[in-house]
């Protein structure tokens, strides 16, 4: 069998994922990554951060994490470490092109108007590659090391550039209330995650930050741990998140709630039939019972409601929207010490010497303002395009989830995947199964329905982001639904997604990547 040039952008988790399944199937894949190492958000974060869910469920599923590694939730070197293991043992970096930077990429083979016409992916029946004709994309490549420019043409090409990194979302500020006001310092999150002396940097300084997503809390925590009451640290939010110190409730894992397939059944999933629709709607009270006592045990253990940190919205909300995150060690014991200052604010501007809350009419002087108010995951994707045309679809609508059936393929763009865009509540989890689905259909295991069926699907998913993800939509979290999508996965590559022995064990224990160890 002829093998088709596969390309892939990025190096992280599942740029990995995606080369080592490529690999398995035959295909010789390049992947371009612009950093000088692989791990992608991995490898420039913050000194504490750590993982955001048991090694269990952060993993690959055909690599356990070596014995040595004892802790339940290890810090970022340690994953370093393992996503280095997991490349040697699959001879991935010899696909890899370190230092190469992806300026752009365009398609060739075929007009915008002919694409639009097709009725079937590629224009071809379904298929990967199309057969006889000429089809591609052309990358236009940028060698770091050197500046020389190059351009390389792959028949299929794989994007995994992530959704948090490159491309900050920077607040817009009205008139005169901006931030080349502030006489200090201001930078975003990244610029400091990337920083060597991030210590020296905010010691003995009034440091201020906006956000209240993992970043924020992360960041305030280091902040505090160097500078301590005699220079608090104050952490301005708008809306209030769950965080937790541990994923599990009186010694049970909360995955037994809501990552096992009995728990399937009480949430509405894309493409529902009948039986499972009636299941869901008498099931949904139990569901909220038991929200309802997570929400109090976390309330009772965690000081949530003395710090007038309990969120608007339920911690099942925050499961399906994939809002959960870990809290920093000993945070609360830094608010209470007077090393952090949580201030709640709707809305603030900048001023020469700091930051103006406008909801108190307070102000915070600062020598140091810090934006963890994430990235624009959209945009970044949107700007890797070189054609309008690619630009003004590939995203969707910003009140439409990004239009990608079965999570990574567009039903209007050709020979193209998008891996890691979308969320779960371990990302490698979901990246992982979308890479493997990916390369047993440029393997020739099936073709995709006609357009317009793909273009059906991506609807009934949107509708089932816009009820269980309300505003966070965009996100496309499917944590909640993991298992169902991954049903879907299996049954389209030939597989049987009845991954337990036995039927308790089937119905009854979480399911998590190790499931999916060998899967065909």
């Amino acid at each position: 069998m002829d093998r088709k040039r596969v390309g892939i952008v990025g190096a992280g988790v599942s740029g990995l994922a995606a080369c080592k399944h490529a690999l398995d199937k035959g295909f010789s894949p390049v992947v371009f990554e612009a950093d000088d190492t692989i791990g992608g958000v991995w490898a420039h974060t913050l000194q504490s951060t750590r993982l955001q869910a048991p090694t269990t469920s952060f993993r690959f599923s055909d690599l356990a994490w070596p014995a040595s590694v004892t802790a339940t939730y290890p810090g970022h070197h340690e994953v370093m470490e393992y996503l280095r293991s997991y490349a040697c043992e699959f001879d991935l970096l010899k696909c890899i092109k370190f230092s190469s930077q992806v300026l752009g990429v365009e398609y060739f083979g075929a007009t915008e108007e002919e694409i639009m016409e097709w009725k079937h992916w590629s224009g071809d029946d379904g298929k990967a590659f199309r057969a006889g004709k000429d089809g591609g994309w052309s990358l236009k490549v940028k060698d770091l090391k050197i500046g020389a420019v190059e351009v390389f043409q792959v028949d299929f090409l794989i994007l995994c550039i992530g959704r948090h990194s490159g491309t900050p979302n920077i607040p817009e500020f009205p008139v005169n209330k901006g931030p080349e006001f502030f006489k200090g310092k201001i930078l975003h999150s990244m610029d400091y995650s990337y920083m060597d002396n991030a210590a020296e940097f905010v010691k003995g300084k009034s440091v201020t930050i906006i956000g209240s997503g993992k970043s924020a809390f992360d960041i305030a925590a280091e902040v505090a741990k160097v500078n301590g009451a005699a220079q608090p640290c104050t952490m301005i939010y708008r809306t209030k998140h769950w965080r937790v110190d541990k994923f599990s409730m009186w010694g049970v894992n909360l995955n037994y709630f809501y990552l096992n397939r009995i728990s399937q059944l009480f949430v509405h999933k894309p493409g529902e039939g009948f039986l499972h629709y009636m299941l869901a709607s008498a099931l949904s009270p139990l569901r909220w019972a038991i929200t309802k006592v997570i929400e109090t045990y976390l309330k009772q253990r965690i000081p949530l409601q003395k710090h007038g940190m309990v969120p608007d919205y339920s911690f099942s909300f925050a499961m399906s929207s994939c809002l959960i995150a870990m809290l920093p060690k000993g945070f609360y014991d830094r608010v209470d010490d007077g090393s952090i200052i949580l201030k709640n604010s709707k809305r603030f501007s900048f001023c020469s010497d700091g930051i103006n809350l406008e909801d108190g009419e307070e102000s915070i002087k600062s020598d140091i303002i810090i934006l963890a108010t994430g990235f624009r995951g959209d945009q970044k994707l949107r700007d890797i395009f070189t054609a309008n045309w690619c630009r003004n679809i590939v995203a969707g609508s910003s009140d439409t989830s990004v239009p990608l059936y079965r999570e990574c393929i567009h039903p209007r763009i050709p020979q193209l995947a998008i891996v890691g865009y979308s969320e779960s509540l371990t990302d490698i989890y979901v990246s992982e199964r979308v890479a493997n689905w990916v390369i047993h259909f440029l393997a020739g295991g099936f073709q995709m329905p006609s357009v317009r069926r793909m273009e059906e699907s991506v609807a009934e998913w949107t509708k089932y982001k816009n009820l269980y993800n309300g505003k966070y939509f965009r996100r496309s979290c499917i944590s909640t639904v993991n298992i169902w999508f991954n049903d879907l996965l299996c049954q389209d590559i030939g597989c049987n997604p009845r991954r337990k022995k036995g039927f308790l064990a089937e119905w009854f224990q979480p399911y998590g990547p190790a499931d999916y160890a060998g899967l065909c």
